[in-house]
């Protein structure tokens, strides 16, 4: 199976700005004791502006050339589907799924799993570009012409899945191009 991220995995990160680490910082609330799940989490450059201040991070993703620059990096690396995540339940304590959740191919079935691996009291923080705007519905369209399986969802449909999937989730802040939900575990 062709695998997009494979071939974007020597350029990603000049290709895509990181995301604002103060505000996840903020939203995730971290401690030097917690655990980080970096959910589809490619290259790890996510959770390489927290590992200096957490106990430990592991990168999750499906592309093995993603991973294989994550674990250059010395993170610890599984690759694996978001729907079906090889850790037991209530490992970490933190999980986070950057611009990813639209690639999920069955999203109800990925936030149950990261709500099953999340300890209790733990969050999740989802950004995801919000297509209510026109140049997000312009990249879905390119991504759809271009197969690479991505289903965004509005925020509201978002929150509702999360509700669902047994999640509390706080609608945590929205610019002009992307929404940040932060969920609890029930």
């Amino acid at each position: 199976m062709f695998d997009h991220f494979d071939q974007l995995a020597p350029i990603y990160e000049r290709l895509i700005p990181p995301p604002d680490a103060k505000v996840l910082r903020g939203l995730l609330e971290l401690k030097p004791e917690h655990v980080l799940l970096d959910a589809a989490g490619g290259t790890g450059r996510v959770a390489g502006l927290f590992v200096a201040s957490i106990a430990h991070a592991i990168v999750c993703d499906t592309s093995s050339r993603m991973l294989d620059l994550a674990r250059n990096k010395g993170f610890e690396t599984i690759q694996a589907e978001v729907e079906n995540l090889p850790f037991a339940d209530a490992t970490f304590d933190r999980i986070l799924l950057v611009d990813a959740f639209h690639h999920v191919r069955d999203q109800p079935a990925a936030l149950r799993e990261l709500l099953r691996v999340l300890k209790p009291s733990g969050r999740l923080v989802i950004e995801e570009p919000d297509v209510r705007h026109l140049i997000v519905k312009v990249v879905a369209l390119l991504e759809k012409l271009f197969l690479m399986r991505s289903h965004f969802k509005s925020p509201a449909t978002v929150l509702k899945m999360i509700i669902k999937a047994g999640g509390n989730p706080l609608l945590a802040r929205v610019d002009c191009f992307r929404v940040w939900i932060v969920v609890l575990k029930k």
